[in-house]
């Protein structure tokens, strides 16, 4: 074994991970990439499937993003943001605010406009460190918000089933994942669910079973969009939180094509907030700059983290509406201040990498290359259908997620205790391809800067691993 992986397993304590497992094998220890490659401690190269648990955008080492932060450090690493500003920051709040406007100006389904300036539209940044601090941000702003106004003295929030924002304590107790959540109940603020739009497993309406995206149902009466609005109906809610067109941890669950917008409507008639957790889906994953673009629609809150910095650096963003940042302003002596921050808020070393990534992701080559990345993914997808152990595949832009059952036909899971995802990603890496499972779920989010060359390769080893461990073709 080596020496690193001796150390690891002897001092850290990795997250999301049965550490007893993890002891029984010599753990894979990564220390270099380039591009969509990896290589680990012993020269193995690797290629990365999950752009590093999805924050990756353009790959390892990028010139561009590399220069950034060189030249950033030539100034200063950081400051604190409690009393003082920064360069990197103030440019990239105002940049943040541009992209997340760019919605079309007619008034959307929200009722909104989009690209207008108004008053609902986003307006002010609250930098953070993560995805769950985004949240939290972002659920305290709206509490008080809601109280402040007169809505109501005790708001409360609804999300989907399967919801998964984060592991702060506010951002778990609007998640609804028992297997991640359960244990922290005591803990937790209450909070209601509804029914999710995930049409391979939905109720009321029965998808073909195979080679076709399950979305495409016979049909359908949006029995799930009717659930929100009679939950809406019977409470003032402060806000729906919602993770747009993909539920990353859920299992790559795509939502329909038209469910956010009705949804969005719904949550606007109800005087509600619509918060979008935009962690996984923002900055060109779902194949738009932000996911609720696709269906012109404009929250009150877009909460971006993840691939902020280009997958570089720990930081996130939580954007909202000159409304809400007005309920906070007052005399000193009112105490309205927004009394929430975090020691590396508005970190230049990240505003500055966050900065560059933005430069390069709204650059006409980038938007090209991923449209034809998207394509080639869709294309070799395709190959995975016939295969009796794949019950769905699931894409939405550069997300992907292949659902693995016991029986296609009827659409049994395998027991989590049998590991499935466990076992096939395992044997993805022994092929030289790296991600890592949701359960029975099996993730692809290529690096934007993938070759349709190791693409082709990426979804040959899931192919393979497959085979290996559950089987070949159906009969």
């Amino acid at each position: 074994m080596h020496k690193l992986a001796r150390l690891d397993q002897k001092y850290v304590w990795h997250p999301f991970t049965q550490m007893r497992d993890w002891a029984k094998r010599e753990p894979i220890v990564l220390a270099s990439g380039k591009g969509a490659v990896l290589e680990d401690v012993r020269g193995k190269k690797y290629l990365d499937a999950n752009a590093s648990i999805w924050t990756n955008l353009h790959g390892h080492n990028h010139p561009k993003l590399n220069a950034a932060l060189q030249r950033q450090l030539k100034k200063v690493a950081h400051t604190s943001a409690l009393g003082f500003a920064n360069e990197p920051a103030a440019l990239l709040a105002k940049r943040l605010v541009k992209v997340g406007r760019a919605v079309p100006a007619r008034r959307n389904a929200t009722g909104i406009a989009g690209a207008s300036p108004s008053r609902k539209g986003l307006a002010k940044v609250f930098f953070s460190d993560d995805g769950s601090t985004a949240l939290e941000v972002t659920l305290k702003m709206s509490y008080e918000f809601t109280r402040r106004t007169g809505r109501s003295r005790a708001p409360k929030f609804l999300s989907l089933q399967g919801a998964y924002h984060g592991d702060t304590v506010g951002a778990v107790s609007v998640g609804h994942i028992d297997l991640f959540h359960k244990a922290y109940g005591g803990l937790l603020f209450k909070s209601d669910q509804v029914m999710s739009p995930y049409c391979y497993r939905c109720p009321f309406n029965r998808a073909k079973p195979e080679r076709t995206d399950a979305r495409v149902t016979r049909k359908c009466n949006w029995e799930c969009v009717g659930k929100v609005e009679a939950k809406l109906k019977r409470r003032k809610y402060a806000a729906l939180v919602v993770e747009p067109r993909v539920q990353g941890a859920a299992g790559m669950i795509a939502h329909p094509e038209g469910w956010l917008k009705r949804v969005g409507k719904a949550v606007r008639a109800s005087g509600a907030q619509l918060i979008a957790d935009e962690v996984m889906t923002g900055f060109g994953r779902t194949g738009s700059m932000f996911a609720c673009h696709k269906e012109t629609v404009t929250p009150d809150f877009l909460c971006v983290a993840k691939g902020l910095t280009g997958g570089y650096l720990p930081m996130a963003a939580t954007l909202t509406t000159q409304n809400v940042f007005d309920a906070f302003l007052g005399e000193y002596e009112e105490f309205k201040t927004f009394f929430h921050g975090h020691s590396y808020t508005g970190n230049q070393l990240g505003a500055a990498a966050a900065l560059a990534s933005l430069e390069i992701l709204q650059g006409a080559e980038s938007k090209k290359k991923r449209r034809a990345l998207e394509n080639n993914l869709r294309d070799e997808l395709k190959t995975l259908w016939p295969l009796a152990a794949v019950g769905d595949v699931r894409q939405e832009g550069l997300v992907a997620g292949v659902e693995l059952v016991a029986d296609w036909r009827t659409r049994k899971a395998f027991p989590l205790k049998a590991q499935v995802g466990i076992r096939v990603c395992e044997a993805m890496a022994r092929r030289g391809v790296l991600t890592r499972p949701i359960g029975n779920v099996i993730p692809l989010l290529p690096p934007y800067c993938t070759t349709a060359a190791q693409l082709r390769k990426m979804v040959r080893a899931l192919r393979e691993a497959i085979v290996e461990v559950l089987g070949g073709a159906k009969v």
